[in-house]
């Protein structure tokens, strides 16, 4: 299994987030080569502003694991993460970061400057189907316009 492939299912999540009228934002956290939790993005369906793909994604395998840890898992999100979502990873001491299109209005990036937003055992990549999933966000948010 490679990056491509996982991120793909965190496209799938976005796509159904698509479908439910919510931002589509998909998250997949991955051990051992499987997927072990899933998540999109819920803020408008559960009324909570903390309901992001990753924050569901990584609750999922934390209880999944009964571990609040996830050192040898890594996250696949289809949007570099927001704050709130880079420091949820953070505590978590999630392995590896994945993600495809930037975020320069809410991402993590725009608030963190030189500070590293994740742990410093954490592997951050970036860039992994950029394309299909910043084309998504367009998608939804010119239907939006």
């Amino acid at each position: 299994m490679t990056d491509d492939y996982f991120m793909t299912q965190a496209l799938k999540e976005a796509r159904m987030a698509f479908e439910e009228d919510e931002i589509p934002i998909g998250a997949v956290v991955v051990m051992n080569n499987k997927i072990i939790a899933r998540g999109r993005n819920m803020t408008e369906r559960l009324n909570d502003p903390t309901a992001h793909a990753e924050m569901i994604a990584l609750t999922s395998a934390f209880s999944a694991l009964g571990s609040k840890y996830l050192p040898e898992a890594t996250l696949y999100v289809t949007v570099e993460p927001c704050s709130m979502c880079a420091g949820a990873a953070y505590w978590s001491k999630v392995g590896r970061v994945v993600y495809g299109a930037d975020d320069e209005k809410n991402g993590y990036k725009k608030t963190a400057g030189s500070n590293p937003a994740f742990h410093p055992k954490t592997e951050l990549v970036t860039g992994i189907q950029k394309e299909a999933c910043a084309q998504l966000m367009k998608d939804f948010f010119r239907g939006k316009r």
